[in-house]
């Protein structure tokens, strides 16, 4: 048996290279961004269901995929060539829902573990008889059917996929990771479909990947089976694919009627030939093995790099959503800062309330007004900050992953409660310098607190209460309560709006899109280079 010289570490390298790639996370819908899932799709499928489990045990039997279109005629193919009917094939589309692997009974043991396709559960029943396997066709998804025939030789496996272009999305994703798990494509298309974008959609991925491809186009009318073969053929070598085997198999009876019978023998004849002197020829064999394999590493070269760099543009998308929320944060941050120094908080009943204080005004309901402007302030400045992220990110195509529903209910009481919490704290600096006055006649606390507030409030419009607040306290302590009140009120202010701000960035940091998988991605492409 021909074996693969593969060197332990360029194992360990893949294997890190496919963690990197299932760490990519995809989530904003930028340009490009539907191919790049794909690709990361393809490359895990690609890496796990075959170039790891073929270099981990090069000498387990050659899989041939059956791939094609809805109505190729992939599972009477599949049938026609074991000898007997061991996959559903019939009028109803899609006919393949459950994956079928055939392969001889002492090559069993490779498929009936994990080794490929790890992701499908295993259904094994040697002793079923065919028609118990007719009405396997309804089997539920994620499990892998396998069957043995002694008419394969050992050696070769072949595994009959769902349709390419299935009306079940499930089953499309399912076909194409099995496709990835080959060693050989086999493209069924027919002389009715073989220009359709489905099949060459496949055979340019194929000649991408440079893998082992043939074609086979099916079910041809005798009458034009020479005009057809030439069409197809110049099709092919226009694409590059001149090379590529073909076998042409006529309509005949057996495929009519949804395609339910076997055809005769000398109708495959030449491809069963084909695909047994793949596995009993070493040289061919090794041809087959060692070309899939290393037009898949070979295709590393470039979707890593195509891969790596959408997601540096998902970072950077990132980079942009969060800067415009900061951005705008930071501005009514600041533009809050000047309001309060021209003395914004006072205004509307709370300069009612000072004008009457304190003849026709209590020092609550002076410190409520207060409070009660200083909210109202703070929630147009989140109102606003929120507007103008808005406006940004409706710029931003990126936006659409995380836009919130719409404006948050609970931001005014949370702000309120913010700004009642500042007043107890500045209640209690008050009571506390109050304390600390050695005086017979101590001032009421909750004056100076009123005092304080209006002070702090106030702007130019309260100059007034910061020299009433001496009188009661003393300069020094005045200065003193002004200070640290000062500080408490920038203290509060930046923890609303900061707390505003990272709940409207919650969401985009929940997808937790960071620059590090960039350079992990290049990284152990560069390491899987290195140890081939």
């Amino acid at each position: 048996m021909v074996t693969l010289d593969v060197r332990p570490q360029l194992l360990d390298a893949l294997s890190a290279l496919r963690d990197r790639v299932a760490a990519v996370r995809l989530p904003f819908p930028l340009p490009g961004v539907p191919r790049a899932r794909q690709t990361r799709v393809e490359l895990l499928a690609q890496l796990d269901d075959y170039l790891v489990p073929r270099l981990r045990d090069p000498e387990a039997p050659l899989l041939a995929v059956i791939g094609g279109s809805t109505g190729a005629g992939k599972s009477t193919l599949v049938n026609s060539l074991v000898g007997r009917r061991v996959t559903e094939a019939g009028v109803l589309r899609p006919t393949t829902r459950t994956p079928v692997l055939v392969c001889h009974p002492d090559d069993h043991h490779w498929f009936a573990g994990q080794r490929v396709l790890p992701q499908l559960t295993r259904v094994w029943h040697p002793e079923r008889c065919e028609e118990e396997q007719e009405g396997a066709a309804e089997a539920e998804s994620g499990v892998l059917r396998v069957e043995t025939s002694e008419s394969l030789p050992t050696g070769l496996a072949l595994l009959d996929a769902p349709d390419i272009d299935s009306l079940v999305a499930a089953n499309r994703v399912l076909a194409a990771e099995l496709i990835c798990a080959a060693d050989v494509w086999v493209m069924v298309t027919t002389a009715s479909r073989y220009a359709d974008a489905v099949p060459w959609h496949l055979l340019r991925t194929a000649k991408e990947y440079d893998a082992m491809l043939v074609t086979v186009l099916d079910r041809v009318p005798h009458q034009v089976v020479g005009e057809v073969s030439r069409q197809y053929a110049a099709l092919l070598t226009r694409a590059g694919l001149g090379e590529v085997p073909r076998f042409t198999i006529p309509e005949l009876p057996e495929s009519a009627g949804g395609g339910s019978g076997l055809l005769p023998s000398t109708a495959v004849a030449p491809l069963l030939e084909w695909l047994t002197h793949r596995v009993r020829d070493p040289a061919a064999r090794q041809q087959a093995v060692a070309r899939t394999a290393r037009g898949v590493m070979d295709s590393l070269n470039s979707r890593m790099p195509e891969l790596a760099g959408a997601v540096s543009a998902q970072y950077a998308a990132a980079v942009r959503l969060t800067s415009a929320v900061e951005d705008a944060y930071e501005k009514e941050a600041e533009r809050v800062r000047r309001r309060l120094e021209r003395g914004a908080v006072l205004s509307g009943d709370a300069l009612t309330r000072w004008r009457a204080y304190p003849a026709d005004a209590t020092d609550r309901e002076l410190l409520d007004s207060l409070v009660d402007s200083l909210t109202a302030l703070l929630q147009c400045a989140v109102a606003a900050a929120d507007e103008q992220v808005r406006i940004a990110w409706g710029a931003e195509p990126a936006a659409d992953a995380v836009v919130p529903a719409g404006p948050d209910p609970e931001s005014g009481e949370r702000i309120g409660l913010a700004a009642r919490r500042w007043r107890r704290v500045l209640e209690e600096l008050a009571e506390e310098e109050v304390r600390e006055l050695e005086r017979p006649a101590a001032p009421d606390a909750e004056t100076v607190a009123a005092l304080l507030a209006a002070a702090l409030l106030g702007g130019r419009r309260a100059r007034s209460a910061g020299e009433r607040l001496a009188e009661r306290i003393g300069a020094q302590g005045a200065l003193r309560l002004r200070d640290r009140g000062g500080d408490l009120v920038t203290t509060y202010i930046e923890r609303v709006l900061h707390a505003e701000r990272d709940r409207r960035l919650a969401p985009l940091d929940a997808l937790d899109v960071t620059p590090e998988p960039q350079a992990e991605l290049i990284a152990a492409l560069s390491v899987t280079k290195k140890e081939r």
